[in-house]
């Protein structure tokens, strides 16, 4: 069966923040952003970034995920992003989609007792996982979430879509230094990120240059600000 393909794509919208709810001691809860995308695109380097911009001015807390192994919350320890007891990491034992999207117990106590232990937090990044473009996170987890691809795989990749594509509240494009060396057009990537992805923005990146992280954090710091505001 042949399937076919129209210049134009359904219009995407992103769902509006709730407010947020209190812990149970009153105080308000972080807000909680998702960081997904497939292996290799930055995801760690990108959550990374952001702890060493934004932890003089907020109280941060990542959990991380991986399937057997709790590397991503290691390599964020051997680079002291943020102090050991500000990192927590979740052993997927399975397909990172279990965790983030299917059965969010583990991470939900994991987010819960760094808020117990260091906590009032501002904000908690939540680490998928490396996945394809599938990977989405439950809205029972995080408030928010961010996609991350890289140029590296071509600039075929916005194109194929796959709802983290498509529906992610950011769809970040990172290493974009890297475009030149293997023939990646950034052009061709933002038209067609644009056209999956409607009006829901989209950043490109290269964490090599001293503010690459700089869109992202902008981003971050939108959402935490109506975050609080619907507090």
């Amino acid at each position: 069966m042949h399937l076919d393909h129209p210049e134009t794509y359904p219009q995407r919208h992103a769902p509006a923040l709730s407010a947020p709810d209190p812990r149970p001691d009153g105080r308000r809860r972080a807000l909680r952003v998702g960081f997904g995308g497939p292996v290799g695109s930055g995801k760690t380097a990108t959550v990374a970034a952001l702890c060493r911009l934004l932890r003089d001015e907020l109280s941060i807390g990542v959990v991380t995920n991986d399937i057997y192994t709790r590397e991503d919350a290691e390599f964020l320890l051997r680079h002291a992003v943020l102090p050991p007891e500000r990192i927590s990491a979740v052993e997927t034992g399975a397909c990172p989609h279990t965790a983030i999207r299917d059965d969010i117990s583990a991470n939900l106590e994991a987010i819960e007792d760094l808020e117990e232990a260091v906590g009032p937090l501002d904000l908690v990044l939540v680490e998928s996982g490396g996945d394809n473009l599938t990977a989405t996170f439950s809205r029972g987890l995080v408030d928010a979430q961010a996609f991350v691809i890289d140029v590296a795989g071509g600039d075929k990749i916005p194109r194929k879509g796959g709802p983290g594509v498509s529906t992610a509240d950011l769809l970040v494009v990172n290493k974009t230094d890297l475009a030149p060396l293997v023939g990646a057009d950034l052009e061709v990537m933002a038209r067609d990120a644009k056209a999956q992805r409607g009006d829901l923005p989209v950043v490109f990146t290269s964490l090599a240059q001293a503010d690459g992280i700089a869109p992202v954090a902008t981003w971050v710091r939108t959402r935490l600000a109506a975050w609080t505001a619907a507090a």
